[in-house]
């Protein structure tokens, strides 16, 4: 493998959830840099902006590599700000229209984009971790608005989309169909064929 040059920096989204920096002076693993991820169990780490990207600290947006456990779901919440998600393993995204929930599958490659304030839900179809790239217009994990659950919103007076939130409680992502759990097994294969970093 040629090295890198210097200031590049590519990122190993391994099977299992393991993510490696590769870099022009060394490869590790980012374990013991990945922070809690709205939930216990739920892992991100930043690619542009930090946790205290907010109001009082702006950036354009934060992008971020997260870690979904398996068979798992955020708790139902609503962010101040839009954004994007991209699944690239086998994910749901559960939300509230007009008084009914409404499930989305992504599969690998599939992306959604959530304005601010509509109540959802990222959840894990699969039986092992799952990588999903999300970007947030300026709010870090750490901003007051990053993430409000039911309780918070009742507390702020947010009565409506505190009942949303509610509704969205207990819902579980739906498991993989036999044919996502045979072309999973492909992408494994595959992913043991394909050649890894720069050339």
């Amino acid at each position: 493998m040629s090295t890198l040059p210097a200031g590049v920096e590519l990122y190993r989204l391994r099977n299992g959830g393991e993510i490696e920096l590769v870099s022009a002076g060394a490869t590790h693993r980012l374990d013991g840099e990945l922070l809690r991820f709205i939930d216990d169990g739920q892992r991100a780490y930043y690619l542009v902006g930090d946790a205290e990207s907010g109001p009082g600290r702006p950036s354009h947006a934060t992008v971020k590599l997260g870690i979904v456990a398996p068979h798992s779901a955020f708790r139902p919440h609503v962010h101040g700000a839009g954004h994007v998600v991209l699944s690239l393993g086998y994910g749901s995204c559960t939300l509230v229209e007009r008084g009914r929930v409404v499930e989305l599958v992504l599969p690998p490659g599939h992306c959604v984009r959530i304005p601010a304030m509509v109540p959802h839900a990222f959840g894990n179809r699969a039986g092992q971790p799952l990588v999903i790239l999300a970007a947030n217009t300026g709010l870090g994990l750490a901003d007051a608005n990053y993430a409000v659950d039911a309780n918070e919103a009742t507390a702020r007076g947010w009565d409506q989309v505190a009942a949303e939130l509610r509704m969205l409680n207990g819902v579980r992502p739906a498991g993989l169909r036999a044919r996502e759990r045979l072309a999973a097994g492909l992408r494994r294969v595959a992913g043991l064929l394909e050649p890894v970093g720069p050339r």
